[in-house]
């Protein structure tokens, strides 16, 4: 998600360091996503004719769109939609949740709800689109890979679309029954994948 964001600058800056890029679930262009995700939430609202919701939506898009605030309003209206939620869940997939949650690491996740507010107030980029980067980093030596859910409604066709095109379809990966959580919804696919690429 947004650690590809920083995996790709990172890459950017030391490919010398980097053999491989695998992108998984990962955010491009987050603009792209912001629009994405409120043009098809209004899609919904409109057809449902929820004025309320509605008028939540240009509440969000009048903010600053560089502001974490408004970064936050896109995921939770996205969350409420059930944009991250895999369309079938399987047994394994709720069994991984359940053992997460009963977890140490979960009792201990210093991640909340602060999280995005404080990076934002000390991040100067914003809005970030990693394309150019990436489409610089597939003439280097570093491989390209992606894998993303098939449900993870929080992109469009045409983002996916776009990212197939930079990594080439051999090093393209599209897991069905699956959302943002790839290595939940779908674990073993997932690591099939990874596992293929790397080898």
């Amino acid at each position: 998600s947004f650690g590809g964001l920083v995996a790709t600058f990172f890459t950017d800056q030391n490919p010398e360091k980097v053999n491989s890029l695998i992108l998984a679930g990962a955010l491009v262009s987050q603009q792209e996503t912001y629009d994405h995700i409120l043009s098809s939430v209004r899609r919904i609202y409109q057809e449902k004719k929820d004025t309320l919701n509605l008028a939540k939506l240009v509440e969000i898009e009048n903010l600053n769109k560089k502001s974490a605030e408004y970064r936050k309003k896109c995921f939770e209206v996205a969350s409420e939609n059930s944009y991250f939620k895999m369309p079938f869940a399987t047994k394994e997939a709720n069994q991984l949740r359940n053992d997460y949650e009963l977890s140490e690491f979960y009792k201990n996740n210093s991640r909340n709800n602060q999280a995005p507010i404080l990076f934002y107030k000390n991040e100067t980029k914003t809005n970030i689109d990693t394309k150019p980067i990436l489409k610089k980093l597939k003439n280097s030596n570093v491989k390209l890979f992606a894998v993303y859910g098939n449900q993870d409604k929080i992109f469009s066709s045409k983002q996916l679309n776009d990212i197939k095109k930079i990594v080439d379809d051999k090093n393209f990966k599209i897991i069905e029954n699956c959302s943002h959580y790839l290595f939940v919804d779908q674990q073993q696919v997932f690591i099939e994948t990874i596992e293929k690429w790397l080898k």
